[in-house]
């Protein structure tokens, strides 16, 4: 089960760093269009805010391999921060897509789960 655990926790780490680099770097670029469903206009205008976001989703990944590194020790810092992931998740699958339920909530609600399990 914590082996389980942790390879969730670092799939939803990765997943985190690479909405980072989406939103960080690819954000008005073809890809990040195509990914997004924006006009390149309207990534322009948002630029500054999808780097904002994604710096925030590069701690949320910080935070997970922090508390891998730590082993059992860190388990703590896992659960406040896939918490974190997930809180977040649902506010965006609230706000701005359903498509973040499935793609940050749930990951993390799985991790979460075989962390408390154990």
């Amino acid at each position: 089960m914590i082996m389980t655990a942790n390879i969730l926790i670092g799939l939803v780490a990765f997943l985190h760093i690479y909405f980072l680099v989406l939103e960080m770097f690819l954000w008005d670029k073809p890809y990040g269009l195509k990914t997004f469903g924006q006009t390149l206009e309207a990534a322009k205008a948002s630029k500054t805010l999808a780097m904002s976001q994604g710096l925030y989703n590069g701690f949320l990944a910080a935070g997970l391999i922090w508390g891998l590194i730590l082993g059992e020790s860190g388990e703590a810092i896992k659960i406040f921060f896939l918490c974190c992931v997930i809180v977040a998740g649902i506010f965006g699958g609230m706000t701005a897509s359903r498509k973040i339920l499935y793609f940050q909530a749930l990951p993390a609600v799985l991790a979460l789960g075989f962390v408390v399990v154990k």
